[in-house]
């Protein structure tokens, strides 16, 4: 039901000159890609999720953006949205995450990411936070750490669909010589041990041919639950689909999902200490 093709089949790397950097290679069905595709433009960019567009007065309190951006095939609004948040929201001045300041972190992408983590053997990672990012074909991302979360031992999960990124990683400090790699539509990257607080970036996208989204095979999702059948159904009509696949064709998508609280802690209080059981 996540999209996936069966696990044994799975090619997963580490590189072992930057311990704890795992790299699971497209492990998506390409109604898997299309899947959480939709989910990001059409369901996960909706109030009350929180955007770098909610200040800008460009989407009307009773209007959606992907609904705006369709109906009158508004190019410039598409290209406005950069990032949404998830769960707990990302506070892109302070850093700090706030129990005052959360929603409600969407059961499919909590399922997903627990079955890719128990999968690899992390049985007891948590999703609380994401932040989705949407590239264009111009869009970098700086050099930074992510060091907002209160459990710095949990692993972040990186999901890429799309065009293909560069995507440099280093150590503890920018002067470390960071280490390149390719970023493909559908591929998981991991950061755990020493790489969960490296510095990392994204200083290209690059247009590429191949349309990991297609073909699709009808057989790709056999169970299919009751409250995502209206997404796969967009996934599996060509036309239906077609506005996410243009969307796809020059742009990127990545969302990296991150435990926030520490095993054991139930909520965060308005200081961001600790309250456990």
């Amino acid at each position: 039901m996540f999209g996936f093709k069966h696990p044994k089949t799975w090619e997963v790397f580490e590189i072992v000159e930057r311990p704890g950097l795992i790299i699971i290679k497209n492990p998506f069905t390409s109604i898997g890609q299309r899947y959480w595709t939709v989910k990001c433009l059409e369901e996960y960019s909706k109030k009350p999720n929180k955007t770098n567009i909610d200040t800008l007065n460009l989407v009307p309190e009773n209007k959606e953006w992907w609904e705006m951006c369709q109906n009158n095939n508004n190019v410039l609004l598409l290209k406005k949205l950069r990032w949404v948040t998830l769960g707990y929201h990302h506070n892109w001045d302070t850093k700090v995450y706030n129990e005052q300041d959360k929603g409600k972190f969407p059961k499919d992408l909590t399922d997903m990411t627990v079955f890719v983590a128990s999968t690899l053997g992390y049985t007891n990672f948590n999703p609380e936070a994401a932040i989705i990012n949407y590239y264009h074909m111009d869009s970098t991302l700086s050099g930074h750490t992510d060091h907002s979360e209160k459990d710095l031992e949990a692993p972040l999960f990186s999901f890429s669909f799309g065009q293909t990124a560069i995507f440099l990683l280093g150590g503890k400090s920018k002067d470390d010589k960071p280490t390149p790699v390719f970023l493909r539509s559908g591929d998981i990257v991991v950061m755990s041990k020493e790489s969960r607080l490296a510095y990392h970036g994204v200083p290209k996208i690059l247009q590429i041919d191949s349309r990991y989204w297609d073909p699709i095979d009808e057989n790709d999702l056999c169970y299919i639950g009751k409250d995502y059948r209206d997404v796969v159904n967009i996934c599996k009509d060509e036309s239906l689909w077609k506005p996410f696949g243009n969307y796809l064709s020059h742009s990127r998508i990545n969302i990296n999902v991150r435990q926030v609280l520490s095993r054991g802690q139930k909520r965060l209080n308005s200081e961001n200490a600790e309250e456990v059981t």
